[in-house]
Parts: C-alpha cells; sequence; structure tokens
C-alpha cells in the first residue's frame, strides 16, 4: 500500500521564456542572493570594527560573483564528473545544463577573496567573516530553487511528509531533502551566524566567524545527506558516506581551527577603512 504523501507543487522551473531565452528560478537564486548579500555588506562595512569602505564591497561583489560561478562549475567537473567532461570538455562551458557544486563554489569564493584583500590590503580573516555570514542567504535560496526543480531529492521513506518528484523515475516517495538543507544550512546557519555578528564581540576576532560557517555548514550537510539520494553515477563511498559528507570533513576541521585560533587572537581595532 502507498503510504501518504504531500503533492509536489506544480511549479514550473522557467519563471518565463523568450524565444531562446528563458528566466530560471534557478537563476534568480543566485541573482538574489548576490543582490541582498551586498546590501548586507554594505551595512556591515558601516559598522565598528571598520576595515573596508562601501565602495571596495561594491567591487568585490563582482569578484566574489565570478568565484561561484567558476568555482561551482569547476568544483562540480573535478569532484562530480571527471571522467565525462574529459571526455566531453566543451560540455564544461553549457552551464544551462545544470551542474554546480557547493564545495567548488566555496573555494572560488575563498580564492576570490585572498585576491582581493591581498590587492586591497583589507584583513583576510576580517573580509571572510562578511562574506561567511552571507553565504546562507544563498544557500537557502539555491536549495529552493533546487526543490523546484525536483531535483536533488532524498531518499525513499515513508514518512507523512513525503512526495513524489516528477522527475524520479522510481515514483517512490522521497523525503523533500532540499527543504531540510535551505532550512539547516540556510535559516538555522544564518540565524546563528547573525546574532554572533550583531549580538556578541565576534566580528573583533577575525575568522571567529568564518570558522562557525565551516563547521556548521560541515555538520548540516553531513546531516543532510543521510536524507538525500546521493548522486546516481557515484552512490556511496568510503565507509557508506556521500560525496557530499567526505568533501564536508575538511570544512569541519578547518572551521574547528578558525575557531581556535580566533579566540586566541587579540580582537582587531577599529582601522582605516581600506
Amino acid at each position: 500500500m502507498m503510504p501518504f504523501v504531500i503533492a509536489f507543487p506544480a511549479i514550473e522551473p522557467e519563471i518565463f521564456r523568450f524565444g531562446p531565452f528563458a528566466l530560471r528560478w534557478y537563476a534568480v537564486a543566485y541573482i538574489a542572493g548576490i543582490v541582498i548579500g551586498w546590501r548586507l555588506a554594505l551595512r556591515l562595512a558601516d559598522q565598528r570594527p571598520r576595515f573596508i569602505t562601501r565602495l571596495a564591497i561594491d567591487d568585490f561583489v563582482a569578484w566574489v560573483t565570478l568565484g561561484v560561478i567558476l568555482g561551482g562549475r569547476l568544483g562540480y567537473v573535478v569532484f562530480y564528473k571527471p571522467l565525462y567532461y574529459l571526455a566531453n570538455p566543451l560540455e564544461i562551458l553549457v552551464l544551462w545544463h545544470g551542474g554546480m557544486s557547493f564545495h567548488g563554489g566555496m573555494l572560488g569564493v575563498i580564492a576570490a577573496t585572498f585576491w582581493f584583500a591581498f590587492r586591497r590590503g583589507i584583513p583576510l580573516l576580517a573580509l571572510g567573516d562578511v562574506v561567511a555570514l552571507l553565504a546562507p542567504i544563498g544557500l537557502f535560496l539555491g536549495r529552493l530553487a533546487n526543490f523546484v526543480n525536483a531535483e536533488l531529492y532524498g531518499r525513499t521513506t515513508d514518512v507523512g511528509w513525503a512526495m513524489i518528484f516528477p522527475s524520479d523515475p522510481s515514483g517512490q516517495p522521497r523525503h523533500p531533502s532540499q527543504l531540510y538543507e535551505a532550512t539547516l544550512e540556510g535559516l538555522v546557519l544564518f540565524a546563528i551566524l547573525a546574532w554572533m555578528t550583531w549580538r556578541t564581540p565576534a566580528r573583533t576576532r577575525p575568522g571567529l566567524v568564518g570558522g562557525s560557517f565551516l563547521a556548521g555548514y560541515a555538520i548540516a550537510r553531513i546531516v543532510c545527506e543521510f536524507f538525500r539520494e546521493p548522486d546516481a553515477h557515484l552512490g556511496f563511498l568510503w565507509a557508506g558516506a556521500t560525496m557530499g559528507q567526505l568533501l564536508s570533513v575538511p570544512m569541519l576541521l578547518v572551521g574547528i581551527a578558525l575557531i581556535y585560533a580566533a579566540c586566541k587572537r587579540l580582537p582587531l581595532a577599529d582601522r582605516p577603512a581600506a
């Protein structure tokens, strides 16, 4: 007997189409995440400890955007389908067919942050804390877009809120794991980091917010992966872990190290913004 399932909402992945051009919810999620993050970063630039100007924030947004797109795409190519793209290298450029990796995007953003901080003489860890605070916003919107696209769905289950995803050929009830990730990686993580940023002296200890993001995201991702269906071409890997879980372990370790180092470091004094 088929268990009770919640009907999957009939939301088209495309908002509208005009000839060959189509605006998708996934693209809107990226754009909205960047715009909201940019506006919050401008607000942080006006608050103590000051270390970056609003004009520098405007310039930095372009580099972060580039890091997200290039890093996310190359991360997917390297981590998830290296043999396929080695045989079909031109497919790497076909972004509209999907295929982005959070862990790759994170590495791209880290590289962009390193470069920008070095060129402008901005404290690297302090700038990283700003990026870390804003990242869960994009994660939340991105996971909602995954849900609308009926992709990256969960494992089969008989819970009362199970769904049958139209993109699933098996037709089995599954966890809406995209919503679990949107909640933990997005809402919960942002609430914790926002509390640290605006209700504690965390920003005076560069690396504390950034380390908390890395550790917090790693824990949330590892937990959510227990409910998410592994990628079909990868399946379960070492010790039954998924690729998402294995990639999150280094994040957890680096996050803990950053938190420890930040707590030992002298507080950051207010300085002329770069």
